[in-house]
């Protein structure tokens, strides 16, 4: 079976799971209302036309544009189907890195535009999920305080501190597997391992030449708050699926609530964080306190939570796989 397809089924299995679990009927997902299922949607695609404006910004502005505005915007949402269907929802970055090389930009200057353009998104995510997090703790609500922050700060630490420690240092592919990839493969071993650190020491030669200077400050920082922008534009997705409920739900508890699911489908468990995300929004709108459940009055249901996460998660995927056939894979003949 095509691993598409595989990926597009794994990540039902949740909610099927949920569904049986907490008798949650078809009737009862249909019930949130169609304008507020096509508003969450909507917000869902905004979301990632404003990561599509940031790509094609920062492609412009270290190389030159590669494609028009739209088809750069079309390609950076077909790579989404790939950090959709695969856990920690990383790959997206590949096919982008895949997609400028194929362009006619030299490998270790796509991977590190790919670098500096995930690095953004992981910050600006990581920063409202840190916040999500503390805003719980405060609130007296533990447990799920600690789950978001514990998820989201490593992500954040390790993305950024590579990235940053790459201007000051040369890595290289640690000796202990470099060794068993020699010991296993011998010689075609050693040439992979010479390939990669060729490659790493590219970009880190890349970010010594770049990040100290002042434009390249100001494009991380106009890249940055474009993903900040991004993720809020996402984060309010929730309220307006909420919206004319009998518990209605203010724009700050919805980004929140998204943000601290979003860090904890990071896990890497399951396909796109399936089942992790939806846990983590129930969790921190139904306030999972210090070992126990303290359950308000008009709490939110699964079958909201569950309605949310098809609007903007399952419903995006066989769009972002159309684009990613027939823009972000498709054959070029590379410029001369």
């Amino acid at each position: 079976m095509n691993w598409r397809v595989v990926a597009f089924l794994a990540s039902l299995v949740p909610f099927i799971i949920i569904a049986i679990q907490f008798k949650v009927t078809p009737e009862d997902i249909f019930a949130v209302g169609l304008v507020n299922f096509l508003a969450a949607f909507a917000a869902m695609l905004c979301k990632l036309f404003l990561q599509g404006i940031k790509f094609h910004y920062i492609i412009s502005k270290f190389h030159g544009p590669l494609e028009s505005l739209w088809k750069t915007i079309f390609v950076r949402i077909g790579s989404e189907f790939v950090t959709m269907t695969t856990p920690m929802f990383v790959g997206g970055e590949v096919v982008r890195i895949y997609w400028m090389n194929k362009r006619g930009m030299s490998t270790p200057k796509a991977s590190w535009l790919g670098i500096f353009e995930i690095v953004t998104e992981v910050l600006a995510a990581g920063v409202l999920s840190v916040t999500a997090g503390l805003v719980a703790i405060a609130g007296g609500y533990l447990t799920i305080g600690v789950i978001v922050l514990a998820t989201a700060i490593p992500v954040m630490c390790m993305w950024a501190g590579l990235f940053f420690f790459s201007s000051k240092k040369t890595f290289q592919m640690p000796s202990t597997l470099a060794g068993m990839l020699i010991k296993l493969r011998k010689e075609k071993g050693l040439h992979y391992v010479e390939k990669t650190n060729q490659w790493m020491s590219e970009i880190c030669t890349m970010s010594r030449e770049n990040l100290r200077s002042r434009q390249t400050k100001k494009i991380f920082v106009v890249a940055f708050l474009i993903s900040f922008a991004s993720w809020l534009v996402f984060g309010v997705s929730f309220m307006l699926i909420m919206a004319g409920s009998e518990r209605t739900v203010d724009a700050i508890d919805s980004i929140f609530a998204v943000m601290a699911g979003n860090a904890i489908g990071n896990l890497p468990i399951t396909v796109g964080g399936s089942g992790l995300t939806e846990f983590g929004v129930w969790a921190y709108f139904n306030h999972l306190g210090d070992f126990k459940l303290e359950l308000p009055k008009n709490n939110i249901e699964w079958n909201s939570i569950i309605a949310w996460r098809i609007a903007t998660y399952q419903l995006p995927i066989p769009i972002a796989w159309f684009l990613l056939m027939k823009m972000a894979l498709r054959k070029y003949q590379k410029p001369q």
